[in-house]
């Protein structure tokens, strides 16, 4: 069987529509799908409204999942959600924090805007995602971030490209720059552990740390009541393979899957254009009743 566990639609910052995902993973005869969009799980709750009686015939299985920013140590990292139970209070509580953090950035970035002279960056950033969504989302499910604050740069004529409000505006370090408080490690598989679902250390051999460090980092997430960690990811050299999979087995992690698929021009990361896990890995989804 073909598992891709890391997946993005528009309601996250993927290309796709949640549908649109759907067929392009079964076009790539993928079997089971996790959706993991950043904070957000309005992409499946939408999929699951629209269309239930149709995902039901489908021979696809969709997994619910959720991809939550956090912080260790003064890095940011990515943990996924894995075979969450969607209505969980206390997940619902975890995707308000959530929420209201990358609204007060985007709230923050457009108060910053104003004061050089952009006219309504807030409203005109959202305009932007609504068009790139076509409406399936609540104005509260949509996610604001600097290229929406860019394109609507662009619109105004406040600027003539996008990159020219990054270099000028938006860019490290320049004036619509603001970082976002995300909660910690610990909380964030607190969270997914309430849901019932299996957290997921994503992309470890991403994170600029050293080898020691990333042993640090796994040594904790397993403290802390991790399940798993990416190991087969788009991409990954066999070595890097190997050494991801030494290391699930060195701090007993189930092991992972994932394209990080985010739109069809990464044609290196698509749906399910991953590796098998080596063998000596357990998968995350040993844990499953599929």
């Amino acid at each position: 069987m073909l598992y891709d566990l890391h997946t993005h639609t528009t309601a996250s910052d993927g290309l796709l529509s949640p549908l649109e995902l759907v067929e392009r993973a079964i076009t790539q005869q993928v079997d089971v799908l996790a959706i993991t969009d950043h904070d957000s799980v309005a992409g499946i709750n939408w999929l699951s409204q629209a269309y239930s009686s149709e995902l039901q015939a489908l021979s696809l299985t969709i997994i619910p999942g959720i991809e939550f920013s956090c912080v260790w140590r003064g890095i940011t990292l990515h943990v996924l959600g894995l075979n969450i139970k969607l209505q969980s209070s206390s997940f619902q509580q975890a995707l308000t924090c959530q929420r209201q953090a990358r609204q007060m950035r985007a709230t923050k970035i457009a108060e910053r805007l104003v004061k050089v002279g952009v006219t309504d960056p807030l409203e005109g950033a959202l305009e932007v995602v609504r068009q790139q969504t076509k409406g399936l989302f609540s104005d509260q499910e949509l996610q604001l971030g600097r290229p929406h604050f860019a394109e609507h740069m662009v619109r105004s004529g406040f600027v003539e490209t996008r990159d020219q409000a990054f270099k000028r505006w938006l860019g490290a370090g320049k004036i619509g720059d603001v970082k976002s408080q995300w909660p910690d490690l610990q909380q964030v598989v607190t969270w997914i552990r309430e849901a019932e679902g299996q957290a997921v250390l994503a992309h470890p051999a991403r994170y600029k740390m050293t080898n020691t460090k990333l042993r640090n980092l796994l040594q904790q997430f397993k403290a802390f009541g991790g399940h798993g960690m990416e190991v087969a990811t788009a991409g990954v050299t066999p070595d890097r393979l190997a050494y991801l999979a030494q290391l699930s087995c060195d701090y007993e992690l189930l092991a992972s899957c994932g394209s990080d698929f985010h739109g069809p021009a990464t044609h290196w990361a698509d749906v399910g254009k991953v590796p098998l896990l080596p063998k000596q890995c357990r998968p995350i989804w040993s844990a499953w009743s599929l």
